[in-house]
């Protein structure tokens, strides 16, 4: 079954690669999504796809890149669909 996942992580995400490293993660697991910077300690991901998936993304998220500092992931499922192309860093 195909879930969206809304994710707010918190925390050292910025300067450390984390945008590239969650579009490299959500892609090895077959997820299409976007993921933003909307605060100097904050990074928003919208993700889709198999539940299993899903989870091991939920897990990779709460550790992500190396030099990060995750002191918070903050997360929301659902089953309304916004059917991304691809895995996609957005800027503001």
């Amino acid at each position: 079954m195909i879930k969206h996942l809304s994710i707010t992580i918190t925390g050292k995400v910025q300067g450390v690669g984390f945008r590239y490293s969650a579009i490299d993660e959500g892609l090895e697991l077959s997820l299409t999504g976007t993921v933003k910077n909307v605060d100097r300690n904050k990074i928003q991901i919208e993700a889709e796809g198999e539940v299993e998936s899903l989870k091991l993304f939920l897990k990779w998220c709460h550790t992500g890149p190396q030099g990060a500092r995750i002191e918070k992931v903050d997360y929301a499922s659902t089953e309304d669909l916004k059917n991304f192309e691809g895995f996609s860093a957005q800027f503001e």
